[in-house]
């Protein structure tokens, strides 16, 4: 069986087993364990001086008339092609050596140069030919694949995938984790292999191994351009954790990072553009937009929603914080998620509020609940593909245009507020009111003073002693004071819950069973969220 190195390589073992050198009977003398080195390039010289020809990775093909004749001479000669860190030497016996000299094997050998001596004449120009055939041949191989690589990630680009769909072909591909980071080393996308059981999670992978720089690493500039000359805007990074990489993924590579610049350009531009919806939705929210020219803008800015309400949508990441690749990743991320809500949308990036404002249209208002669980779905995993922390949905009120700006303006002010609120995959706006008023108060040191008031007892109690009693009165007020539900709630007899009732009435100096003083209970629990 032929000789096989590396997809994409002419290894020395496999140049060896070419007709052309198989007829001079070569024989292996020193390097045995390193034929798998690769050969760059075939040169045939007699010279002394030969290795300041060479750049490294040739198969030189020599007589052995410019090895020289003594030891000294010979040594030198040998050691600066090792130095030079050539493929192979192959020495032709006959016409200057009947066997190769001692100080040529021995120093040949200290470097773990490969060393071969053919024992029949051969043209030299016919192995050159073969092997710079084999060479041209290999190249055209790689060029190829990295071609069919190129053409599967611009068919998934144009089907509407993005830049994880991209790095994920790439993954598989060269077998290993892929990841795109900024010039400064913050990751924005990963990607691992897919059909690799016990593979490491890639995010795992880039944790561990970010600062430790693993030889063999690819990695790959994609371009960007600023405001002077060319600048590098990511990186395409490409760990070999499960296998070496070879050139042909450095070929695909670079070919890749063409189209990531793309990506990434269109990305900003979708910035930009989600930029400029963002203003209009928030003329419109301040009552800066008439309403009977508002849908004429809105079309303009290719929004159609047809004669149905529209529905105020406002998503906000936690913090009104950007994800690490800024508004840009998200706002693309975002629009390609909305695509198959099924539903005309007009999204905008508001980056002084740290929001992203939205107009549904619906064909009615029954609409509202499914298409809201359809377009937070979509939000929040653009979100996720964006790598921005969870966000907050909150959806207002089915509305014409003359009350959509009023309905995205309170949303908005609801999303701000909603960030203290449990998790859900989206808030109603108008079980949000109290919330709202209580955010609007969080300034105010009466709020402060209120919670105090009402259940600072509770409070310093659970500070200090067990059971804390606090979430036995949520659990209370939260099912209306019915008992037999909070002790299921809370799994405790209902002896115990009694009791515990009896203590937060005592520490509070209230009676739980009292409307005002259940409804001020209420709004300190809320309020504590807000207050400090």
């Amino acid at each position: 069986m032929e000789p096989q190195g590396p997809r994409g390589t002419i290894t020395v073992a496999r140049a060896l087993a070419l007709p052309a050198l198989r007829k001079g009977l070569p024989e292996v003398v020193t390097g045995g364990d390193r034929l798998e080195r690769p050969v760059r390039w075939v040169h045939a010289g007699e010279s002394p001086n030969i290795a300041a020809l060479l750049k490294g990775g040739e198969l030189l093909l020599t007589t052995g008339l410019g090895v020289g004749a003594r030891p000294a001479e010979q040594r030198a000669f040998v050691r600066g092609l090792a130095e030079r860190d050539i493929a192979a030497l192959v020495v032709e016996l006959g016409s200057r050596f009947a066997a190769l000299p001692a100080a040529v094997v021995d120093t040949a050998r200290s470097y773990g140069l490969p060393l071969v001596q053919l024992h029949r004449e051969v043209p030299f120009v016919a192995v050159t030919e073969e092997i710079h055939t084999e060479l041209v041949n290999e190249h055209y191989a790689l060029l190829r694949r990295a071609d069919e690589v190129h053409a599967r990630c611009t068919e998934l680009l144009l089907g509407g995938g993005g830049v994880p769909e991209v790095l994920r072909l790439f993954a598989d591909f060269t077998g290993n984790p892929a990841f795109l980071e900024t010039a400064d080393g913050r990751l924005l996308y990963a990607a691992g292999p897919t059909g690799r059981p016990g593979a490491a999670d890639p995010l795992q992978v880039w944790d561990g191994l970010r600062d430790c720089g693993l030889a063999g690493t690819l990695t790959t500039d994609i371009p960007g351009r600023g405001p002077g000359p060319e600048t590098v805007r990511a990186r395409l990074t490409v760990p070999p954790v499960n296998t070496a990489l070879a050139p042909v993924h450095r070929i695909a590579a670079d070919r890749t990072a063409g189209l990531l610049a793309v990506v990434l350009l269109q990305a900003r531009q979708e910035e930009l553009a989600a930029r400029g919806r963002g203003d209009f939705l928030r003329e419109l929210a301040e009552g800066r937009v008439d309403p009977e020219e508002a849908p004429a803008q809105a079309r303009v800015l290719g929004f159609r929603p047809g004669p149905g309400p529209l529905l105020p949508v406002v998503m906000r990441p936690a913090g009104g914080l950007a994800p690490p690749d800024g508004w840009a990743a998200l706002a693309c991320a975002v629009q390609e998620e909305l695509a198959g809500a099924g539903v005309p949308v007009l999204l905008g990036v508001r980056l002084p509020e740290g929001s992203v404002p939205l107009l549904v249209g619906l064909r009615d208002e029954a609409e509202r609940s499914p298409v809201a669980d359809r377009v937070a779905a979509a939000l929040r995993a653009g979100a996720a593909r964006a790598a921005a922390r969870r966000p907050v949905v909150v959806a207002g009120v089915p509305a014409a245009w003359a009350a959509a700006g009023a309905g995205l303006r309170h949303a908005a002010e609801a999303a701000t507020a909603a960030q203290r609120l449990p998790d859900r995959p989206w808030h109603d706006v108008r079980r949000l009111d109290v919330d709202v008023l209580l955010w609007r108060l969080r300034a105010q040191g009466d709020l402060a003073a209120f919670v105090e008031r009402v259940i600072g007892p509770l409070l310093a109690h659970d500070a200090s002693a067990r059971p804390a009693l606090l979430p036995t009165l949520e659990s209370y007020l939260a099912r209306g004071g019915r008992k037999a539900e909070t002790a299921r709630e809370l799994h405790l007899n209902r002896q115990t819950l009694y009791d515990r009732l009896g203590r937060i009435a005592r520490l509070l100096g209230t009676d739980l069973e009292d409307p005002e003083a259940v409804l001020s209970l209420g709004l300190a629990l809320r309020a504590r969220r807000y207050a400090g």
